[in-house]
């Protein structure tokens, strides 16, 4: 008997392959509105509609689908095209970012009835976003509508949404892999078991003999070269110490060998097959330990030209400093407080994993294009080419809409490999990984361990900080130098103090490499600092606000920090005091505490941040604004879409420059071919950076049609004016089709290029609240308000701004209460899934008031500053001193699991203090804890 499915009303008789799921066989069909997201039904991206009923496709086998009729996001429209009342909800108030959950969203509200509707937390456990912080999204399943109609002249500013919206709502944006590419061979990766080693030998046969299998290459295959996995616009940042395929490996997850084989069941049964030989080697997991002598040494013969800075420590890179003399500032000080804080492994977890697709162009087969999910394109075929020895025109990379990144996908993790494979193969080679692989064969936050000592004068004024910091890099050292030395610049100097010292060093181990993260090293060692300050106000007995008002950098002041002084950073505007009196504000009118339960401990907390709209070291954006035959405008600029907003913001700087609407203007993006050069959508850039190339050329190109049509008309040029579609002259109205036949007649290009970059650099405030309450029989806590202020400058897209603070919040909040990426003492980990690795579902986040201040910044376009990664760094000591307020417990690791706080307040119940006052802790002169 036949197999027959009904796939929105459409019939299909293909048979499903043994043990597929129907996730993958509605994807083999062209339905790539179907994600995968985890392969365990944890996140819900995969969500379809089964006979009408919301079921998660990759744990559904294809068999069962067997006479039912499934529903994709590509069948929720209603007849005759209008979208689902649903999708249009999610349209309204932009219920998504990146939207590579959006699809399972929509399959799975679109089903919800009146009783479920009254009870979000449980309709929705079934679905992960990490971008949003779900309010957008129940604002979106509540009706309420945010998006504002498109104003000429007027979009900057406004709340507009998204270019790709109807693409997204309707499963129709195209993520890396959903594109059908025939021929197309998939890879698997073989990966190593220990935590060092070296290979003796490695054995091939028995794959090469599995059907289906068409190479399986080694470290004998791969380039020499030594490379570094991060992206930078210069190189040099980050230690040369990786190759492709290596002959010795250093952590449990490293790649020894790829398979390449006509399907991913053939390649995976060729890596069971692969016969290696190992050397093991001692190992070290813990970062002080590898610093010590006799420790062993995880690189131990790197080249001269590597930059790693003491090899034989496995200290990768360190900054040491002192202004003035912290000696002299602790003896002068009248309370000194000193602690150690430690901070954890966070997992991105953007829900589209790592992955990468390189292919022959049809009409040029000596030409390679290759598909990333990336936030760093033409870095990454920069470094592509310099690892072959490729001239650069003969890559192309392409980035289609990427889903989720937040440091993670400024890293090439894939791309290296399926280019050997494909240079060697001449056939087009794909490699995604699964959601284990993220864990273990991507990168991570980095975890550090900070020893903090501040001292203070009786009136709260500092007089000495001092830092040691041991960032725990992994077995590679990508970002890791560059991370250390952001963690101990804006955190230390958004603080006077005539006395300041650092050390810091980032440390190799035998564990997963971390990498680039949201806030870049900031969260670890704010989390430290802002603790610090809280802990002396109590010890004073200050108001924390009014210690840290008497102690904050000012409009104007330098930023001083002992890792050495960044010159192109500067307070272009200035906007936390204001982010202060939002706090206090919001301290004056709370009743929040009238809310919790009968029983339980109350407390609020306070922490601010302060970091640069832009990375240091050179970031820098291309930008072309081209009048189209039509009447509308062409922009083409490097910059990656994946929830950050840029291209909305790029549509509304032009909108503005040229007084047209913002659906008047076509963003291209992302692909080396069809746009100049973009360092990356990483370091909050894509605003500030990419933002101000495309705000100069959209002026440069309004100068050119302004002089244009004064020269056609024949007008004077100061009588000449913009409209939406045309150009009024003296009066007369020129189309501008019209302008641009006139201008085609001529041989003249309306078109304008812009760029901008490298320095000046502006820095950004955020500071947040929150008032908590505590179960002190069973650690349980909860949320009873949150207060974010933003300091974003001039805020270009409101409602997608505030989107970027609530997710932050809500990612950071991940991070403070239970996300932990743990390994056992091989370095290997064992959280590698959804379900042993918890992420904030709805029901975990709290709808943050977030609050934007009124300044208007000197460097950045049009007054603005950045707004993506600042909203995570205050987080976690909000919340700390929240719970220390409390408790009376000052907590110096996360994240603050819920065992934890209740051991913990069991144990200063039973040393005999009050809640609110640490046991046995009285203010002194020494103050040491």
């Amino acid at each position: 008997m036949s197999y027959r499915i009904h796939v929105n009303e459409q019939p299909f008789d293909a048979e499903p392959r043994p043990g597929q799921c129907l996730r993958t066989y509605l994807r083999d069909r062209g339905w790539f509105g179907v994600k995968k997201g985890c392969d365990s039904g944890d996140c819900g991206a995969c969500t379809v509609h089964v006979d009408g009923e919301p079921v998660h496709s990759c744990l559904y086998p294809a068999v069962r689908a067997e006479g039912r009729r499934v529903t994709t996001v590509e069948g929720l429209a209603e007849p005759g095209g209008e979208l689902h009342p649903v999708q249009q909800r999610f349209l309204d108030a932009q219920g998504f970012q990146c939207g590579f959950c959006t699809a399972g969203f929509l399959m799975t509200t679109s089903k919800l009835d009146a009783d479920q509707l009254d009870d979000l937390p449980r309709a929705l456990k079934g679905n992960l976003c990490r971008c949003t912080g779900y309010r957008a999204i129940e604002d979106a399943i509540r009706g309420v509508t945010h998006v504002e109609e498109p104003c000429p002249g007027r979009s900057v500013g406004r709340s507009m949404g998204a270019p790709a919206g109807p693409l997204v709502v309707t499963g129709t944006a195209r993520y890396t892999f959903d594109i059908d590419i025939p021929g197309l061979l998939h890879m698997k990766l073989l990966r190593s078991p220990h935590p060092h080693a070296r290979i003796v030998s490695i054995d091939t046969s028995a794959a090469l003999r599995v059907p289906g299998v068409h190479t399986v290459l080694t470290h004998h295959d791969a380039p020499e070269r030594l490379f570094s996995s991060a992206r930078h616009e210069h190189p040099t940042e980050d230690p040369d110490d990786t190759r492709v395929l290596d002959d010795v490996v250093r952590f449990v997850g490293q790649r020894v060998a790829a398979v390449v084989a006509d399907s991913e069941a053939a390649a995976e049964e060729g890596c069971r097959r692969i016969a290696v030989e190992y050397q093991q080697l001692p190992h070290v997991v813990d970062a002080e330990a590898a610093m010590r002598p006799g420790a062993p040494v995880i690189h131990a013969k790197p080249a001269e030209a590597s930059r790693i800075a003491r090899p034989e420590n496995n200290v990768v890179g360190e900054v040491h400093g002192e202004i003035g003399s912290v000696a002299q500032g602790f003896a002068e000080a009248d309370v000194v407080y000193e602690d150690t804080f430690r901070t954890q492994r966070v997992q991105h977890a953007s829900l589209e994993t790592h992955g990468a697709v390189a292919y022959w162009e049809e009409d040029d087969p000596e030409r390679l294009v290759v598909r990333s999910s990336t936030q760093v394109p033409f870095l990454t075929r920069r470094a592509l080419c310099a690892l072959y020895d490729l001239p650069e025109d003969r890559v192309r990379v392409v980035a289609g809409r990427v889903g989720g990144g937040f440091g993670g996908k400024q890293e090439m993790l894939t791309e290296d490999i399926v280019v050997l494979a494909a240079l060697r193969l001449k056939r087009p080679v794909k490699l995604e990984f699964t959601r284990a692989e993220q864990f273990y064969g991507a990168t991570t936050r980095h975890p550090f361990t900070i020893g903090i000592k501040a001292g203070a004068k009786r009136d709260g004024t500092l007089t000495a900080l001092q830092l040691r910091v041991v960032s725990n890099t992994g077995a590679y050292g990508n970002h890791g130098p560059a991370v250390m030395f952001h963690s101990v610049g804006e955190s230390m100097a958004v603080y006077r103090a005539p006395h300041k010292k650092v050390d810091a060093y980032a440390v190799y181990t035998n564990c997963v490499s971390a990498g680039a993260f949201r806030g870049y090293g900031l969260g670890q060692v704010t989390f430290a600092v802002e603790s610090a300050m809280d802990e002396l106000a109590h010890r004073l007995g200050i108001d924390p606000l009014v210690l840290r008002e008497r102690n904050i950098i000012g409009p104007g002041e330098p930023m001083v920090s002992p890792g050495g002084e960044e010159e192109d950073l500067h307070i272009a505007s200035y906007g936390l005091d204001q982010c202060l009196r939002v706090v206090r504000d919001a301290l004056a009118e709370d009743r929040s505490a009238a809310d919790a339960p009968e029983g339980w401990l109350v407390g609020q907390g306070t922490a601010m941040s302060m970091i640069a709209t832009g990375p240091p070291g050179g970031h820098y954006a291309d930008a072309t604004v081209t009048l189209l035959q039509d009447g509308t405008y062409d922009v083409a600029v490097g910059t990656a879409e994946f929830g950050n907003g840029t291209t909305t913001v790029h549509q509304q700087i032009t909108a503005g420059a040229l007084g047209t609407t913002a659906d008047r203007i076509v963003i291209r993006q992302s692909d080396t071919d069809v746009v100049r050069h973009d360092t990356g959508a990483f370091g909050s850039a894509g605003t500030v950076v990419a933002g101000k190339a495309v705000m100069r050329a959209a002026n440069g190109l309004a100068e050119r049609i302004l002089t244009f049509a004064a020269e056609h008309a024949r007008a004077p040029r100061g009588l000449c004016r913009l409209l939406a579609d045309a150009v009024e002259c003296d009066g007369r109205v020129v189309s501008l089709k019209e302008l641009y036949e006139a201008a085609h007649d001529k041989e003249v290009t309306l078109a304008a290029d812009g760029h901008w970059g490298g320095s000046p650099r502006s820095v950004a405030f955020n500071a947040q609240w929150f008032r908590i309450a505590v179960d002190p029989g069973t650690g349980e806590i909860k949320i009873l308000r949150s207060v974010h202020a933003a300091d974003a400058g001039k805020v270009m897209n409101p409602l997608q701004c505030r989107g970027q603070v609530e997710g932050g919040v809500a990612q950071a909040l991940g991070a403070t209460l239970f996300e932990q990426v743990l390994v056992d003492d091989r370095g290997r980990v064992v959280t590698p899934a959804f379900r042993r690795y918890r992420l904030p579902a709805y029901a975990d986040v709290p709808r943050t008031e977030v609050h934007f201040m009124e300044t208007s910044d000197a460097i950045g376009p049009l007054g603005a500053k950045s707004m993506s990664e600042s909203p995570f760094n205050p987080v976690a000591p909000a919340f700390a001193n929240a719970l220390r307020d409390a408790t009376g417990v000052r907590f110096t690791e996360v994240p603050l699991l819920r065992d934890t706080v209740w051991r913990a307040v069991e144990e200063h119940r039973a040393a005999g203090a009050e809640p609110g006052r640490p046991a046995g802790r009285q203010p002194s002169r020494e103050g040491s804890v």
